[in-house]
């Protein structure tokens, strides 16, 4: 039994199913694997990698209804003989296969990353840019602070405070280019030793980071309320991660009777923290917005989190981190002398873009346009109840759907991958033992342009009825 040495990409917007299943297959085709060959278990697989085994099985399943392997019972995942395959030549124009599949083109994605295509606020950012180039402070061209520029730290407390109920001081605040650099930081804070629990289904790539950063991550399982507070304190774990305001994947909001039991788990011992994850809580559709969780926190426990990517775009990768102040000390003491990653120039842009109004007029166009989007959706994928049933609903930019009929994740994503259309499994996002009943996909709204959604949405209904 061959082992693989797959090089998986948890950045890449392929899926990771999708990348192990990409490789396996063009193994196959080169013949690199020979017909007859068996395939590591799914569960052997799963460990090597790092990755849930619902992932690995997904892959596999696909390669089983391709054609590439079979599945022998009691005995595992063999090649399958297929001689006609292995004599396909490439032209000398054709790009290798794994290209080819990396490069496909959907007409329509329901990503659950980016913004609208005309989200970003081109006019205001050209505006601001020109007036912080024709302020001509040579000192934004030297090294800044390390926690980020003083002015943007003000601007982002004083956001915090009245958009999300909290109370911080720009002492707390360290920005950072993207929560992969904060949660490294933090890493360096906490120490190697921290145990992290996380919700099950989770956000992949924070779990990733964790665990390339050394930490034991353990996944936690959910129920309609979030994180369950008996089995977090069963974990074991000194640190729970968590999206009160929209989880990722499953999108619920977490109530307040569930941030007060965490809270009380955190009070509970000495040297535990929550990390608060607020990657998308400036959308919110239905109801008055629940103020941050941090907002509540009375024993200094919470550890901030929030994004300017989601809000103004992906690419601005401007993120910041709010430390209780009972962090600080370990942050001057092992992390201070780390650089700033963000250049002082965009740091002063998205400083005026706060301080003038810009932001908060911006958000107010952003949860119009995405709450037309949300509401259009909505209305068509009710249309479908013969197929599907949608959880999630009412914040962020992306739902949950329940596929029904006996149809799984695989044949879903197939199907409409199959009439050009991108979805993305549930069950892609899951860590070790998922508590997941039912079969799921997520579908992400902000990417598609508005006057597609039922284009869209049509489509991949008559795709779920062939």
């Amino acid at each position: 039994m061959k082992e693989l040495l797959i090089v998986l990409n948890s950045h890449d917007k392929m899926p990771l199913y999708e990348q192990i299943y990409a490789y396996i297959r063009q193994e196959i085709r080169e013949k690199k694997i020979d017909a007859g060959e068996g395939l590591p278990s799914s569960r052997a697989l799963s460990k090597q990698l790092l990755v849930s085994r619902s992932t690995v099985d997904l892959a596999y399943e696909q390669l089983v209804s391709e054609g590439y392997i079979e599945s022998i019972p009691c005995k595992g995942y063999y090649v399958c003989e297929m001689e006609e395959l292995y004599q396909l030549k490439l032209d000398k124009q054709e790009q290798p296969v794994k290209d080819q599949r990396t490069e496909q083109r959907f007409r329509f994605d329901f990503a659950v990353n980016g913004i609208d295509p005309d989200g970003f606020p081109q006019n205001a950012w050209r505006k601001i840019s020109k007036q912080v180039l024709q302020e001509g402070k040579k000192e934004l061209f030297q090294l800044g602070d390390s926690r980020g520029e003083e002015g943007l730290r003000r601007g982002i407390a004083d956001y915090l405070h009245y958009a999300r109920g909290m109370h911080t001081t720009a002492e707390q605040i360290i920005v950072g280019a993207g929560n992969d650099y904060l949660l490294m930081l933090l890493s360096v804070i906490l120490g190697k030793n921290t145990r992290i629990a996380m919700e099950n289904p989770t956000y992949r790539s924070a779990w990733q980071c964790f665990v390339n950063l050394g930490h034991e991550c353990l996944a936690v399982p959910m129920d309609e309320s979030g994180m369950c507070p008996m089995q977090l304190e069963s974990s074991g774990a000194d640190v729970a991660y968590v999206m009160p305001a929209h989880q990722f994947p499953m999108g619920m909001v977490m109530p307040m009777k569930r941030r007060l039991q965490l809270l009380a788990w955190a009070k509970a011992g000495e040297g535990r923290y929550i990390i608060e994850d607020d990657y998308d809580s400036e959308f919110r559709y239905k109801g008055k917005p629940i103020p941050a969780l941090q907002g509540y926190d009375q024993q200094d426990s919470v550890i901030y989190l929030g994004t300017f990517s989601k809000a103004i775009a992906p690419a601005i990768r401007i993120s910041y981190m709010v430390l209780p102040k009972s962090l600080l000390a370990a942050y001057d003491r092992y992390a201070h002398n780390f650089s700033a990653t963000v250049s002082r120039m965009d740091q002063r842009i998205i400083e005026i873009f706060l301080r003038d109004g810009y932001f908060e007029r911006h958000l107010n166009k952003m949860r119009a346009l995405y709450k037309s989007k949300h509401d259009k959706m909505l209305r068509y994928l009710r249309q479908m109840s013969e197929l599907c049933e949608v959880s999630g609903e009412h914040a962020g930019v992306h739902m949950l759907v329940w596929l029904k009929k006996g149809m799984t994740e695989e044949r879903a994503v197939m199907l409409a991958q199959e009439a050009g259309i991108r979805v993305y499994p549930l069950h892609a996002y899951t860590e070790a033992v998922s508590a997941i009943q039912g079969q799921a996909v997520l579908l992400g709204y902000a990417t598609i342009p508005e006057d597609s959604i039922q284009a869209a949405v049509t489509s991949l209904a008559d795709a779920w009825r062939t």
